[in-house]
Order: structure tokens, then C-alpha cells, then sequence
């Protein structure tokens, strides 16, 4: 009986996973407002009820495979809090979290241009910048409300340094563009401090 539950598993898993796959090679070409349920099914060789019992339309989906990347994101940074729990370093996590860009580019890439919208780039650099943000504004004296606005003033400096990186075919190392980002922000902080 139990290999049965496994079997509808891993078809329902398989199923979902070319769902998104042909929305995410549909986006390489055209606006999410675009593209219709007959492309994406056509395109993943599934049929429109298949569709419809995983997804409501084509935003539920990309929906769906934002909130998988942000879920992922976010089990990658607490596995590498874990690790770390006694120091943090910011370096090191943010070039991890660009290793982690780096091996989901295409998907990122999409999901941080025009097609993916502003508010799921807010939504990445806001997940991971918390933690970064924490760590480098502890140890400074600059106040709450001044610290919001280097916060902000990162978060959206991150998205465009992400999507030059991108864009770039990423010829920087993951390691070279954390610690610009590092320094970047260090630089803001410091600049307050005076």
C-alpha cells in the first residue's frame, strides 16, 4: 500500500515540477500576462484539468514557484545559522547566498527582471538581508530609524548589484560580489556614524 502513496508522490511531484518548468521557459520569451494555461500544459505535456488541480492560472503558479524559492532561501540561511550560531560572519553569508543565486540563475534571473516584478525583488533581498543587516548594524551606533534607511537603501542597491551580476553571466565570484556588497553597506553605516 505504501508503495502506491509513494508512486502518487512522485507523479504528483514530477507533474508540478514540468508545470513550473514550462511557465519558467515560457518566461524567457514573453510577460507572465502573456502567456496562457494552453501554452504552459502544451509546453509540459499535461492536460488543462491536470493544470487546474495543482494551480488557479498562470499567477498561482508563478506565485507558487516564488514562494518555493523564498521557502528554499530561507532553509538555507537557518541551516547555515545553525552552523554559525556562535558568530556570524556576513561575508560568508552573503557569498553563500550568492553561491545559492549562482546555482538557481536562470530561475533568478527571470524572478529579479521585469517579468518577476518588484515586489518578489523586495521580498529575496528583504529575506536576506535581515539577517546580514543584524549583524552589521549590532555592533554600530547608529540609531534604529537611520539604520531602516541604510536597510532600504541596500535592499535595492542588493537587487540591481544581483541583477548586474546576472546579467553579467556572473564572471565575478560569488565571494568577490559578497564582499563588495559588505563593504558597500559598511560604507553607508560608516558614513552615518560621523
Amino acid at each position: 500500500m505504501k508503495m502506491k502513496s509513494n508512486k502518487i508522490d512522485r507523479r504528483v511531484k514530477y507533474t508540478r515540477m514540468v508545470i513550473k518548468e514550462s511557465l519558467i521557459n515560457l518566461l524567457e520569451k514573453k510577460d507572465i500576462s502573456q502567456i496562457t494555461i494552453k501554452e504552459i500544459c502544451e509546453n509540459a505535456d499535461v492536460n488543462r484539468s491536470t493544470f487546474y488541480s495543482h494551480y488557479t492560472d498562470q499567477y498561482d503558479l508563478l506565485r507558487k514557484i516564488e514562494d518555493e524559492f523564498l521557502d528554499n532561501i530561507k532553509d538555507y540561511l537557518s541551516e547555515l545559522e545553525q552552523k554559525n550560531k556562535n558568530e556570524v560572519n556576513p561575508v560568508l553569508l552573503a557569498e553563500k547566498i550568492f553561491d545559492y543565486i549562482k546555482a538557481n540563475a536562470k530561475l533568478c534571473k527571470l524572478l529579479l527582471s521585469e517579468r518577476g516584478g518588484l515586489n518578489f525583488q523586495k521580498r529575496v533581498m528583504t529575506l536576506v538581508y535581515d539577517t546580514i543587516i543584524n549583524e552589521l548594524t549590532d555592533n554600530s551606533k547608529i540609531t534604529k530609524e537611520d539604520a531602516e534607511y541604510v536597510y532600504s537603501f541596500t535592499i535595492t542597491g542588493c537587487v540591481g548589484i544581483v541583477q548586474k551580476w546576472l546579467n553579467d553571466d556572473m564572471k565575478k565570484s560569488a565571494r568577490y560580489m559578497a564582499e563588495m556588497v559588505i563593504k558597500l553597506t559598511l560604507g553607508v553605516i560608516n558614513l552615518l556614524k560621523r
